[in-house]
């Protein structure tokens, strides 16, 4: 029975680097913030939730010398055009600016991206989603890596809202389970990945990839976007700043529904990374290793998963809510175990109201 104990032995060892990485993360060098060339923001809009107007406010009250905020917009009765242009008439020193799209590609947010583009008028463009709430000094430290010229992308870490009680689940995950991955994989050099939290970037490096139009049959636009700059021989850096994301009021079945999509996605992008997942399941290979006798290496297995959350949670995304639901964690993690293993086959995903399938390289069609 020995052998249930060294999965436990893997999640542990797995658990050491998230530690080393949270250190590295928390105590990371600040780049320079005297770097700020003029930006254009782009936002690809499709909706609204109840904290919008917070998220774009956020964005056009910057403390930053000159940017522009481009809105694109497919449909004209959309109802975030409301709050938009509430922005407008309170903001008018901030060039402003609703685009309308009409980009029928499979993933219809790189479409809008694409209509936007050419309407932009500075050559260091920030994408993020259209919920995204920032600091002040957002756009200093979201563009700062770009001043060395051999990073060609700019992200960043995240923290998430929810309004319920599986919103909040879900926001446990991403502070104390999925954060973690990406500061493992860093610190591992796996660094050819964008979050789509933020990207920052050159208008010509996204020309010299093929542009929006290159990444716009495929569901992760971020982690295309972030591998075909990193192939131009070029980094991809994470910027020393956290921005966060509004979940909602959502419904399990929604957040199950969000997870295997992810899930699947990662999968077919990622392959090596999604199935080495499995070692990473602390919890799991815990109670399989005290099932098994091994009691005490149980309990340090499940304890350095625990206080990497709280570490992440703390000191790296500064996320105090996800902090005080840290006794959920065990729980979290069955339930994104069950995610994983729902991943593994299938190829179908409900993507903003739609059923869409995903071929192996990870292109999206209609079913």
């Amino acid at each position: 029975m020995i052998w249930l104990a060294l999965p436990a032995v893997a999640a542990s060892c797995y658990y050491v680097l998230a530690l080393f990485g949270a250190l590295q993360a928390a105590t990371k060098r600040r780049h320079q913030t005297d770097f700020t060339p003029p930006v254009s923001i782009l936002k690809p809009i499709k909706g609204r939730d109840p904290l919008f107007y917070n998220a774009i406010l956020s964005h056009a009250t910057q403390r930053y010398p000159l940017f522009e905020i481009l809105f694109g917009v497919a449909d004209p009765g959309d109802p975030a055009l409301q709050d938009i242009n509430r922005l407008q008439a309170e903001h008018p020193e901030i060039p402003i600016r609703i685009i309308s799209t009409s980009n029928p590609t499979p993933n219809a947010k790189v479409g809008v991206l694409a209509d936007l583009v050419p309407h932009a008028q500075h050559e260091i463009l920030l994408v993020n989603d259209s919920d995204i709430c920032v600091d002040p000094d957002y756009l200093c430290r979201a563009v700062a890596p770009l001043a060395d010229r051999a990073v060609g992308l700019s992200t960043c870490l995240y923290r998430a809202r929810g309004g319920s009680f599986p919103a909040v689940v879900e926001a446990l995950g991403i502070a104390t389970e999925f954060t973690p991955s990406v500061l493992v994989a860093r610190l591992l050099g796996v660094a050819e990945f964008a979050l789509g939290s933020t990207m920052a970037f050159r208008k010509r490096d996204l020309a010299r990839i093929g542009g929006f139009a290159a990444i716009a049959d495929y569901l992760a636009d971020d982690y295309q976007l972030g591998a075909r700059i990193k192939k131009l021989g070029l980094s991809v850096a994470f910027a020393n700043t956290v921005v966060q994301t509004n979940v909602g009021e959502a419904t399990w079945r929604g957040i199950w529904n969000h997870q295997v999509r992810w899930s699947r996605t990662i999968r077919v992008s990622r392959p090596a990374g999604y199935y080495g997942y499995i070692a990473t399941q602390a919890t799991v290979w815990s109670i399989l290793a005290a099932m098994a006798g091994f009691g005490f290496l149980a309990g340090i297995s499940l304890g350095l998963r625990v206080i990497v959350g709280i570490l992440t949670s703390e000191f790296v995304l500064q996320d105090r809510r996800s902090l005080a639901y840290f006794w959920l964690i065990p729980l979290r993690d069955l339930f994104g175990f069950a995610v994983w293993l729902a991943g593994v086959t299938g190829d179908s995903v409900e993507w903003r109201g739609e059923r869409l399938r995903l071929s192996p390289d990870g292109k999206l069609t209609r079913q």
